[in-house]
């Protein structure tokens, strides 16, 4: 059983930890238009929590990037940004699944090595 400290220093190593997917995760869910918040909630949904804090300096961020396309449109009562990667960021999401693919395995090997 852990102590306070020690679940304190676990919850930021695996915050650390996710740090290195959320890219992957909100570009996975971005190949078709969506705006942020039914991409929060999707991502949500499938049981990977990010909040708008997060969320949305990484779209702007990759957005900067030229890897995603967003416009601005007026469909329900408010306005509402929707976002979709473009062709550079299929091909740099494309990419990215590659090399997941590759440490998953080498550390789905580590980690068999120790069992």
């Amino acid at each position: 059983m852990m102590n306070a400290k020690q679940n304190s220093e676990l919850e930021k190593l695996e915050q650390e930890m996710r740090r290195g997917v959320i890219v992957l995760a909100v570009m996975s869910r971005l190949m078709h238009e969506q705006y942020g918040y039914s991409l929060m909630k999707d991502l949500n949904d499938k049981g990977f929590e990010i909040g708008q804090d997060t969320l949305y300096p990484l779209l702007r961020r990759l957005e900067e990037q030229q890897l995603l396309d967003s416009q601005w449109r007026v469909e329900d009562p408010r306005p509402r940004r929707y976002y979709q990667l473009n062709g550079n960021g299929r091909a740099v999401y494309r990419a990215l699944i590659q090399s997941w693919q590759v440490q998953n395995e080498i550390i789905r090997r580590l980690l068999d090595e120790i069992e």
